[in-house]
């Protein structure tokens, strides 16, 4: 088992784990052509595999790549419910690769996170894939926030961060010349990424190491095979089923689960515990007008606020040159609900009911309806968004994209923060291994977390 996981087995029978940290490198730029889509595959109804990762967004593509390559006498496939790959999480966030400062020293997530994202550059350069090492300015505009940004300053220091700098007024200045604020921290190492350009480079790569990828595939079971009367060889050495929505059905001898928003509902396929339970929460964008992008040079956030679980509003470039402001963080009331109005009563209900979002809310009560607010009016947006450059106007800007984060969440009301594996016992149980949670910075992470991934796989199915 990898050290820095735990188990515990719980009382229905199960065992259960969690794991989160972050660690940095050195960093480069490079710029290169997009790469192509991956397609192609095995036909679902006659497939049989080794491995089968189900979920094909940035980390689970990234979980299949590191176990093809580690063993390419194995038969290894991925199964995606949409019929393009990282259409989700990995397609809709910011594109921020992150430095790690945020997480608890010594944390898996931070280790991962610094570790991650020196694996990324490093990708991306053998790749071709085009970044920029922005850099990124957390900036303290109210005398009060001075002591957290020291103290986040020195969380940074203990996460072996590069580069890191407190700077003051004037160089703040010379970083953002439109940015006002009292002291800042300077994380240099900070960049942007188109990261579904990286995730379907991780497709490719799975694909060319012999890999093979079924889109248009919905998870709708996961069993073991029944035997039959002639004891079918199939049903001996691939003695998992897994069935979608349309009747087609794939054997396999162990899973690997990636799913995302879904991951508590295809963990509860399998016969694991649905907890924690992913309630999810829509990040919404605003756009500066093309005019006034010269207003932002690099990532501007604000000085994270410990009391509430999400880092803020902040100025974010992008590899298009368009510049996104946000997100700001409420509930969706779907799953993969965009819009401010897509509604799933399924999904609705199965957050009132199942999930802490009570207890939750409760404790943040001032928080969300602050957020609520600002999704619903400009000015406040704006209003705050004047407080790090005041030049901007409402007028300067547009209503963006959205992003649903899947956020983890126990039944005390507590946001799980950590990266989480979950398995079982008995049949199903002892062959499936669950990526129950991988919040940001999982995309930075992703290579590292995949190394993780396949360790435990190996270790656990004996490989």
């Amino acid at each position: 088992m990898v050290p820095a996981l735990r188990y515990l087995v719980g009382a229905c029978g199960r065992a259960r784990g969690g794991f989160a940290g972050g660690f940095l490198g050195a960093c480069g730029s490079a710029s290169g052509r997009p790469r192509p889509l991956c397609g192609g595959g095995r036909s679902a109804s006659t497939s049989s595999f080794d491995i089968v990762i189900v979920g094909g967004g940035i980390v689970g593509l990234a979980s299949a790549r590191a176990l093809i390559l580690r063993h390419p006498s194995l038969s290894i496939g991925v199964l995606e419910k949409e019929k393009d790959l990282a259409v989700h999480q990995t397609g809709h966030n910011s594109g921020v690769i992150h430095s790690g400062i945020y997480y608890k020293p010594e944390s898996l997530k931070a280790k991962l996170c610094v570790q991650g994202a020196a694996l990324l550059y490093e990708y991306c350069q053998q790749k071709g894939i085009s970044y920029k090492q922005c850099g990124k300015l957390i900036v303290a505009v109210e005398q009060e926030e001075i002591p957290r940004l020291q103290a986040l300053y020195e969380r940074g220091l203990q996460n072996g961060i590069q580069g890191l700098r407190l700077i003051q007024q004037e160089d703040i200045k010379k970083k953002e010349p439109y940015c006002r604020g009292l002291m800042a921290i300077d994380c240099p190492h900070t960049g942007i990424v188109d990261y579904r350009q990286v995730a379907l480079s991780f497709a490719q790569d799975f694909q060319e190491a012999g890999g093979s990828v079924l889109t248009n595939f919905e998870v709708k079971d996961i069993e073991m095979a029944k035997e039959s009367p002639s004891r079918s060889i199939d049903g001996m050495q691939y003695p998992i089923v897994i069935k979608n929505t349309k009747g087609e059905e794939i054997r396999c001898q162990y899973v690997v689960t990636c799913a995302g928003l879904y991951s508590d509902r295809i963990s509860e396929l399998s016969g694991c515990t649905p907890d924690p339970r992913i309630v999810p929460f829509r990040g919404d964008y605003l756009l500066l007008k093309p005019e006034k992008c010269y207003l932002v040079k690099g990532n501007i956030y604000p000085v994270p606020d410990s009391r509430f679980p999400f880092l803020g509003v902040h100025f974010t470039p992008r590899m298009d040159g368009s510049i996104w402001l946000g997100p700001n963080a409420v509930l969706a009331f779907k799953r993969e609900g965009y819009r401010p109005f897509d509604f799933s009563a399924t999904d609705v209900m199965d957050i009132i009911i199942n999930s802490g979002l009570i207890k939750l809310a409760s404790q943040n009560f001032s928080y969300g309806v602050t957020e609520m607010y600002k999704a619903c009016f400009l000015g406040a947006t704006v209003k705050y968004l004047q407080k790090f450059i005041p030049e901007i106007t409402i007028s300067d800007i547009l209503r963006g994209p959205a992003g649903v984060r899947a956020q983890a969440l126990d039944r005390d009301g507590n946001l799980v923060e950590d990266f989480v594996f979950d398995a079982g016992v008995g049949n199903i149980g002892n062959r499936v291994l669950h990526v129950r949670n991988a919040p940001s910075p999982a995309a930075t992470s992703s290579l590292a977390i995949s190394g993780m991934i396949a360790d435990e796989v190996q270790q656990r199915f004996e490989l």
